[in-house]
């Protein structure tokens, strides 16, 4: 295991048991951010649902870190933070896509109009369907996982991965049909 500065662990999945609470953000504030991005699909939202996470985490960190899985409580309580936001909001806010210059050719150009797509269909999934797809494809999380961040069953999970993965395929396929 590789040992920072501070005599910590700095694996990316280090125990959180033997880590301090900012010794673990460090090794954890990336990761929880481009979390936080796919479930809220806005970076602002993101840094807001962290924030908020990481400061009820500090409060209970003694808790927390004793966890069978603390990345995966601390995951929960983004997309709670992310929630009550929007449920305070009295209305649930729709993300931009953002254009990112890539400064390459056609291909290029190509797949950010691909990933553009399919992100903005995403952002029409029902709340659970879109966490779980987001926890399954860019965070590589099992059934199992997502179902303890997600508070429901195995079954339930892979119902919300089965839905939303036909719901964008019938959009995106819609979307393809309409520019031809």
């Amino acid at each position: 295991m590789d040992v920072g500065v501070t005599g910590q662990p700095t694996g990316e999945r280090a125990d959180a048991r033997e880590l301090s609470f900012d010794a673990w953000v460090e090794v954890r504030v990336a990761a929880l951010l481009r979390f936080a991005y796919f479930v809220t699909g806005s970076q602002h939202a993101a840094e807001d649902a962290v924030q908020t996470a990481l400061t009820r985490a500090c409060e209970r960190w003694s808790r927390v870190r004793r966890t069978t899985d603390p990345d995966a409580y601390v995951r929960r309580m983004v997309v709670n933070a992310h929630v009550s936001g929007w449920r305070r909001a009295g209305r649930r806010e729709l993300s931009v896509a953002e254009v990112r210059d890539t400064g390459t050719a056609a291909d290029a150009v190509e797949g950010l109009a691909t990933a553009d797509a399919v992100w903005r269909v995403c952002t029409g999934l029902p709340r659970q369907q879109r966490a779980a797809v987001v926890l399954r494809f860019y965070e590589d999380l099992d059934d199992a996982e997502i179902a303890t961040i997600l508070g429901c069953s195995q079954v339930t999970v892979r119902s919300h991965v089965h839905r939303a993965l036909a719901a964008l395929r019938s959009e995106l396929e819609r979307q393809e049909h309409a520019d031809d």
